[in-house]
């Protein structure tokens, strides 16, 4: 457990408990978006698809929906957390998600299991939400450090889902497992009611003829570059799983331990990250956010070059673990960095921004993964890769320098 730095004389009184509390609640809201992972595939066969094609299809587009339902309201719920409070936000995106989970687990087809997943989407933002908190009520000085302390906590939520998804269902059944993720998030925002401490007012309502909150941005080169990198990463983390289980068929001689070693090689870079992010963060609030983002773009690079050519799968994991270590610390360094850059009464639209281009990533990433894949081969992928990560860090490098 890493000691938080002293603390700042600006910031709220009660920064260090709502980190816990979001946290907490991070964690779990997470779990309860990726547990269904491992047998969602089992649950639409269950709510009357039969045909394997088709389970494919509906299991992938219930999979997407709630991602794409949050990455077209994240900018909507971070302008309404400056109007009215980070808060009430995070209230309602715990009440909502503990909702949506219960109905998921109450679904009769598979119509409404997307519907519903597309609400939870809709109605949740915990994480992004946190981060918004995190981000405005913590001392800028201790800023990186929190914001990666948070993203260990995050990054654990989608390392464990998979793990609860793969074993509770055996145990009390799947739609139980859907009741059970439901309570623990409503014990979450119990913790948010009663714990949080929100002590900056939130941002009055503009006057008529005000500029904009886009144009209230002094310079918005540096929250440009923040929107494209974060992009970028999860465009770098989600392009190879469209083809991690076929690449590592052709490492493993044995094809009943295939899915074993695929879920070791997604599961190393996700570990990584949770050791590195709040050491990266902290090392970001002494030698600079944009430092430590054009360092780690330029480390993942180069790491990305041996993965497209290694001879055993124990390479692979090693691999994605230190890629794993070098990203952990870009998500906190990216909020860090439009935190600092635009007023204050502009912070949660301007990161709820950022939490669309991230899931614009996910999208985009598996898309494009399988389709260099397919065509140029598994090893292009990771080749192709790794040359987006080296411009987005020269990209970063020349606006830094342009600022400056």
């Amino acid at each position: 457990m890493n000691t938080p730095p002293p603390p700042a004389p600006t910031g709220s009184a009660h920064w260090k408990r709502n980190l816990w509390v979001c946290m907490f609640g991070s964690f779990t809201t997470i779990v309860a978006m990726t547990l269904l992972l491992p047998f969602l595939p089992l649950y639409v066969e269950q709510l009357g698809v039969h045909d394997p094609a088709a389970i494919v299809q509906w299991s992938g587009a219930a999979y997407a929906a709630s991602f794409l339902s949050a990455a077209l309201v994240a900018p909507l719920w971070g302008r309404l957390a400056d109007r009215y409070g980070r808060k009430l936000m995070l209230i309602r995106a715990s009440l909502g998600m503990a909702v949506a989970m219960a109905l998921i687990g109450l679904a009769s087809n598979v119509w409404q299991l997307v519907l519903l997943r597309l609400l939870a989407g809709f109605l949740g933002g915990y994480a992004s939400g946190s981060t918004v908190m995190v981000a405005t009520q913590t001392p800028k000085a201790q800023s990186g450090w929190a914001l990666g302390t948070l993203s260990s906590a995050v990054m654990a939520g989608s390392l464990v889902g998979p793990l609860v998804g793969g074993v509770l269902p055996q145990w009390i059944g799947i739609r139980w497992t859907f009741f059970a993720a439901g309570a623990v998030i409503f014990v979450a925002f119990i913790a948010t009611c009663t714990l949080i401490r929100e002590d900056v007012r939130p941002a009055p309502r503009p006057a008529a003829g005000a500029p904009s909150r886009w144009q209230a941005i002094p310079d918005r080169r540096p929250l440009l570059a923040m929107l494209f990198t974060g992009m970028l990463l999860m465009l770098a983390n989600m392009s190879i799983e469209p083809i991690i289980t076929v690449y590592v068929a052709t490492l493993v001689p044995d094809p009943a331990q295939v899915t074993l070693h695929a879920g070791l090689v997604m599961s190393a870079a996700a570990l990584g990250s949770i050791v590195s992010a709040s050491r990266l963060g902290r090392l970001a609030d002494r030698v600079g956010h944009w430092n430590v983002i054009i360092a780690c773009l330029v480390v993942a690079a180069l790491l990305l070059l041996p993965q497209a050519f290694v001879t055993a799968t124990w390479q692979l994991v090693g691999l994605r673990f230190l890629m794993g270590l070098s990203l952990g610390g870009l998500l906190p360094c990216i909020a860090a960095v439009i935190r600092h850059n635009v007023p204050e009464g502009t912070a949660g639209q301007m990161l709820g921004y950022s939490t669309s281009a991230q899931y614009t990533g996910q999208v985009t990433g598996p898309m494009l993964g399988g389709l260099i894949g397919g065509h140029l081969g598994m090893r292009w992928v990771f080749l192709g890769t790794s040359v987006l990560l080296a411009l987005g860090a020269a990209w970063n490098w020349r606006t830094q320098r342009r600022i400056r």
